[in-house]
């Protein structure tokens, strides 16, 4: 069972409901032809240096060894093929400051083009956000609290995308902190995702995360040894605790829709769910991307 304190009664399955929904408007960009475009061209590498560059640069020129522990389910040895090089290669001021431009041209393109990034709804959900990282504590929270000194943009989509990577990367580190507390290591969180049946295939898990066969079959050995699994599936065991850790994360990330109240949670999944759908509708994401989130 969940111990942790909640900040009030709000339903987590509204919480769980509403970080879902808005989780592709920040992690599209991942997959945005202008993310390559604009880190490239700010001295960077195309592909995974981006990626980690990108996401790590508000935290500072950080090690191989950071990155590992805050994004936590990729290979150590894939992590530092790209860090520190990256930082030779461009500072985090300047993959900052492309990743923005990046962040806006693709959330604009996938909205439908600068008239609908300007309308109200993103507007209106960019504020709702706004008001709701109000909650959000920087205690435990490492990425989250790299991107929280960052200025908030004056434009509403880039107010929006903003907002959403506080929530997302707050959200994430509890997720985080959950996966230790259960005892799941990087890769056997992984592992036991992938057992889960929801899409999220191990042989995409091992190709997006850098792990090898003999990485894999091990870790597939001590969840078995564990009793958490079982021929590749999870085991009653198993599927209480990957139950435990995804409702733990839920109340570790329910503060900011504690503050807005169950109303206006129930307007911003409703937003969220309208311009989700739009970006995926425009090709956001490849086939079974969604299924690894």
């Amino acid at each position: 069972m969940v111990t942790v304190d909640q900040p009030s009664t709000v339903d987590l399955r509204l919480v769980g409901r509403a970080h879902r929904r808005l989780e592709p408007l920040h992690s599209h960009v991942y997959f945005a032809p202008e993310q390559d475009e604009h880190l490239v061209a700010a001295g960077l590498r195309p592909g995974r240096m981006v990626y980690f560059a990108g996401r790590a640069a508000p935290m500072g020129a950080v090690g191989p060894g950071v990155v590992t522990a805050t994004f936590y389910n990729f290979a150590p040895s894939l992590v530092a093929r790209h860090v520190p090089r990256a930082w030779t290669l461009a500072g985090p001021d300047q993959v900052l400051a492309a990743r923005h431009v990046a962040a806006r041209a693709s959330l604009t393109r996938l909205l439908g083009g600068e008239d609908a990034a300007a309308g109200p709804e993103v507007a209106e959900l960019a504020e709702l956000l706004h008001e709701a990282a109000g909650a959000l504590t920087p205690e435990g929270r490492p990425l989250y609290a790299g991107h929280a000194d960052l200025p908030w943009p004056g434009e509403p989509v880039l107010r929006l995308w903003h907002a959403v990577t506080l929530l997302r990367e707050h959200r994430g580190d509890g997720h985080v902190l959950s996966l230790v507390r259960h005892g799941l290591s990087g890769i056997e969180a992984l592992v036991t995702h992938t057992a889960t049946g929801r899409g999220f295939t191990q042989p995409m898990a091992q190709a997006s995360r850098g792990w090898s066969d003999e990485e894999w079959a091990g870790a597939v050995e001590g969840l078995a040894a564990r009793g958490l699994l079982a021929d590749g599936a999870l085991t009653e065991a198993g599927q209480q605790l990957r139950a435990s850790v995804e409702e733990e994360t839920d109340a570790l990330s329910a503060a900011p829709f504690a503050a807005l109240g169950t109303q206006r949670t129930e307007r911003v999944a409703e937003l969220a769910g309208l311009l989700t759908g739009r970006v995926i509708a425009n090709g956001a994401f490849p086939d079974g991307v969604l299924a690894g989130r």
